[in-house]
């Protein structure tokens, strides 16, 4: 049955991404790392960092949760490798060898910390008005659940909520919670799982082509990608309630 002025009759619930589709960070990593560093007695690059965090980043290889085991730590070990191999490659000569445990661990520690803050992270302009047009639907229409499905860990709830939008949201799926990483079918059976809708019912929003697109394919959602400024959270918004592009799997952006 199609309900008047609902644009999409079939379609119930969007999954978003959380970092680099509702928010990114403050200022790059290797600025925080260095700032942090220092207060440690760490002399450290900023621009050095930032190369060796991506290199780190690409290096350690994804977690790895057993069945669907969630693991005990929320990701803490796998960040734990990841800093710890950036400054292996990105601290300065004066640091020779490696940096000493007992400085390495409180390092550590304060820049997993610093990551749980909102502060750290902004907002991008279009986010805000984007779940308020989507809630002002739901509102005045159909109602259009919606989630947050990401592969960040267990410090997203707060960061959501010191952002200020945790209340548009259903339910927040975390990777760490599943025991999976986008775009392993586990976590978009999770988010079905939850939204207890079909596939063909469900538009995920990401900007990432393999975590976000494709394994929201491969699960049978619709998918689209965020790809700023041309593509922002706000377009793809006014497209879904002004029915203005298919809602086919095989479509990336809107037209």
């Amino acid at each position: 049955m199609t309900v008047p002025g609902d644009p999409h009759p079939k379609l119930r619930a969007i999954f978003l991404d959380a970092a680099g589709t509702l928010f990114h960070l403050h200022e790059p990593v290797g600025d925080t790392y260095a700032r942090i560093a220092a207060k440690h007695g760490v002399a450290a690059e900023p621009r050095a960092l930032e190369k060796a965090f991506r290199s780190a980043w690409k290096a350690v290889p994804s977690p790895v949760h057993p069945e669907g085991v969630p693991p005990m730590d929320d990701d803490r070990s796998w960040w734990h490798e990841v800093v710890r191999l950036t400054f292996s490659h990105g601290a300065a000569p004066t640091n020779s060898g490696a940096i000493p445990q007992e400085v390495f661990e409180p390092m550590f520690a304060d820049m997993y910390a610093h990551f749980a803050n909102a502060d750290a992270w902004q907002l991008y302009e279009d986010t805000l008005p984007a779940l308020e047009l989507l809630r002002a639907h739901s509102h005045n229409g159909p109602h259009l659940r919606l989630f947050v499905l990401s592969n960040f860990d267990r410090r997203l709830h707060p960061i959501l909520s010191g952002l200020g939008i945790a209340h548009f949201f259903e339910q927040v799926l975390l990777s760490s919670d599943v025991g999976a990483s986008k775009p392993h079918a586990r976590m978009f059976q999770a988010a079905l799982t939850a939204a207890n809708v079909a596939a063909s019912q469900c538009l995920h929003l990401g900007d990432d082509e393999r975590c976000d697109f494709e394994g929201a394919h491969a699960a049978g959602m619709h998918a689209f990608l965020v790809a700023r400024p041309e593509v922002t959270l706000l377009t793809l918004a006014e497209k879904v309630l002004q029915d203005e592009f298919p809602l086919a799997p095989s479509a990336k952006t809107p037209t």
